[in-house]
């Protein structure tokens, strides 16, 4: 078999492309992710899986497409399931590179990590595969997930702290994102979100020359 892997970042293809070349699989590494935002990130992971490639003597395939409206509009137009947008978009590619370029297989390094949304990951990729008359390569590596930490760990590579779009950035970081929660205590906790949401709708004075304004969930000067 000659497979396409298609691979998200370094850390995630650490465990899959070791037990590839432990099953004697004659792979190669496809760098496509233009969902990565912001492209310093995008450049950090391709950054990091080229480090891996070149360490461990893996063939690698870069593609630096960056269609930043063109993505952020396709996850937009799906923001119930925005990460349908992102799976489907790079299994399509990696389907069709597979068929153009002689591979007879294509799989991803996206189902190793437990953090993603595995069984919509299967369902793109049959789906592309099915398009374009090639065959999906499918295991299932979430079991090895601390292993292939730790072979990224000990080779030292980048490793990412959010999924990659910049709607999942957001949510890593902002801060009205994260819910205030009390144990075993629903009467404290009420009071607690009460308590919040009322302070954040009020200018806060930071000091005495700066006041930070309340978010607002709109755009208000259209």
């Amino acid at each position: 078999m000659k497979l396409l892997l298609h691979a998200c970042c370094g850390p995630c293809a650490c465990y899959p492309t070791k037990v590839l070349s432990e099953q004697g699989v004659d792979f190669t590494l496809l760098y496509y992710n233009p969902n990565i935002h912001p492209y310093k990130e995008f450049k950090h992971r391709l950054s990091a899986l080229r480090e891996l490639a070149e360490k461990q003597d893996y063939r690698l395939v870069i593609d630096k497409t960056y269609p930043l409206e063109e993505c952020v509009k396709g996850m937009l137009e799906e923001p119930e399931v925005r990460c349908a947008f992102c799976y489907r978009m790079r299994m399509r590619y990696t389907a069709k590179f597979a068929v153009d370029h002689g591979f007879s297989a294509f799989s991803t390094t996206l189902l190793y990590s437990p953090y993603q949304k595995h069984e919509l990951i299967v369902q793109a990729a049959k789906a592309a595969a099915e398009e374009f008359g090639v065959e999906f390569f499918y295991q299932d590596w979430r079991p090895h997930y601390q292993e292939g930490v730790d072979i990224s760990l000990a080779l030292g590579l980048y490793r990412q702290p959010y999924c990659g779009c910049v709607f999942s950035e957001r949510d890593r970081y902002m801060e009205w994102k994260k819910q205030i929660t009390v144990t075993d205590d629903a009467h404290n906790t009420n009071s607690i979100a009460a308590g919040t949401a009322e302070a954040e709708s009020k200018p806060v004075r930071i000091t005495k020359n700066i006041i930070q304004l309340p978010k607002q969930d709109t755009i208000l000067y259209k």
